[in-house]
């Protein structure tokens, strides 16, 4: 827990509202305030975020508790800088620093961003000017840049979702290292995202952290399946953001090995310039699309490609469209990333250069079963978001009350 010291973020943009949230009973006590400090914008790729903040909103709202996803600084057209907010349903309400830039586009600036150095201040004011009364609220991290603006919350339970090394990737701010310390030695709960990232974090903490590689929701891509229909010519397909971690000499040469099949790069651009983007006349860039699209969009491929560079920021990511894939009836073709060949190199073929893919993509379709299905009704409902989910507000209820108990403790002494 943060001491009070005086008064002092496969592949989508959104993902539809069918939360259904039901009366509370007058005797249950409300649910305390969350709030979600992210450098990825609720309105963009649907992943690790937003999968589990959708659950943990809709459970507190069930139980009179608010949940607001506050997002980095961004370019907007305004005098000065100035909170803003939209209701995003299902609980969730998305909060915002829009700052003067000369060029407005909302391209997100960073929490430590010159102009966002109030931030914090002002966040802690639109919560009282709106009489929103979040007191002492449970506050989960996505980027240790977030950290000041998680002290100003003065939480009653600080939890840190580590779901990337942000640090291992290029042009990490300044102070992330510092910061990301700060956030392990205070934070009264945190989670990791895959295998590696976990070994790494607690080597960094030293104590306590919690296991929670991404998961799935298994009957959303069930119907791809249903959807596949005969095309022309065989599509070995990617859905994610392009940026960094993507080989693109790979992809390359992978589209000149496969000259008769068409590979489809679907996703957001981030982080790399679109020019360096590997160009044939068999590869295509639909650009981004809806979480709900995705599994019509998979039906559209015959092999999934998770063709991921080999370096510091690919180290210790455990990738979510695996499981995705898989749920989607898809044969996987990856590069040897640690996590998937630690947890799927049964049911993934592994290649480490273009020609390698193509040759994996011919064998996909011939007819060898990787068992995929198999693999995923053995591992049953373990990987499940829903699940995930309730085990981690289990443990952030639990962090909390621990917290509260050492609190009164240490007054009553």
């Amino acid at each position: 827990m943060i001491p009070i010291q005086g008064e002092d973020m496969t592949t989508s943009t959104t993902r539809p509202s069918d939360t259904r949230l039901t009366a509370v009973p007058p005797s249950r006590p409300p649910a305390h305030d969350l709030v979600v400090l992210s450098h990825l914008s609720w309105t963009w790729v649907w992943q690790r975020p937003q999968h589990l903040v959708s659950r943990f909103a809709a459970a507190r709202a069930t139980a009179r508790g608010a949940t607001y996803f506050v997002e980095e600084p961004a370019a907007a057209d305004v005098h000065r800088p100035q909170i803003q907010s939209a209701y995003c349903g299902g609980g969730v309400t998305r909060i915002w620093l829009a700052v003067p830039d000369a060029e407005p586009d909302g391209r997100a600036l960073g929490f430590d961003a010159p102009q966002a150095q109030d931030y914090a201040g002002m966040l802690v004011d639109f919560f009282v000017s709106r009489n929103l009364e979040v007191r002492a609220p449970d506050v989960l991290v996505y980027t240790p840049m977030a950290y000041d603006i998680a002290a100003a919350l003065e939480p009653g339970c600080l939890a840190y979702d580590v779901m990337d090394d942000l640090s291992s990737f290029a042009k990490a701010p300044e102070g992330l290292r510092l910061r990301q310390r700060r956030l392990l030695a205070e934070a009264d709960v945190v989670f990791t995202g895959g295998r590696s990232l976990h070994r790494l974090v607690l080597a960094q903490r030293g104590r306590d952290c919690h296991l929670y590689p991404s998961g799935v929701e298994t009957a959303h891509y069930a119907s791809s399946v249903a959807l596949r229909q005969p095309h022309d010519r065989s599509v070995a397909g990617y859905v994610g953001v392009l940026d960094e971690r993507i080989d693109l000499d790979l992809v390359a040469g992978l589209a000149a090995a496969l000259p008769s099949w068409t590979v489809r790069m679907v996703g957001p651009v981030a982080k790399i310039e679109p020019d360096s983007l590997p160009q044939a006349p068999n590869i295509e860039y639909p650009g981004q699309v809806d979480y709900g699209d995705l599994p019509a969009v998979m039906a559209g491929f015959d092999v999934a490609l998770m063709p991921f560079a080999l370096n510091k920021a690919t180290q210790s990511i455990s990738p979510t469209k695996t499981l995705e894939y898989l749920a989607a009836g898809l044969p996987v073709v990856s590069t040897r990333v640690p996590d998937v060949v630690i947890d799927y190199g049964n049911v993934v073929r592994l290649a480490d250069d273009g020609a390698g893919f193509a040759a994996a993509c011919r064998d996909a379709i011939s007819g060898a079963a990787a068992g995929g299905d198999r693999w995923l009704r053995a591992v049953g409902n373990r990987q499940e978001w829903d699940v995930i989910a309730a085990e981690m507000a289990h443990l952030l209820e639990r962090a909390r009350a621990v917290g509260v108990e050492t609190l009164t403790g240490r007054a009553q002494a």
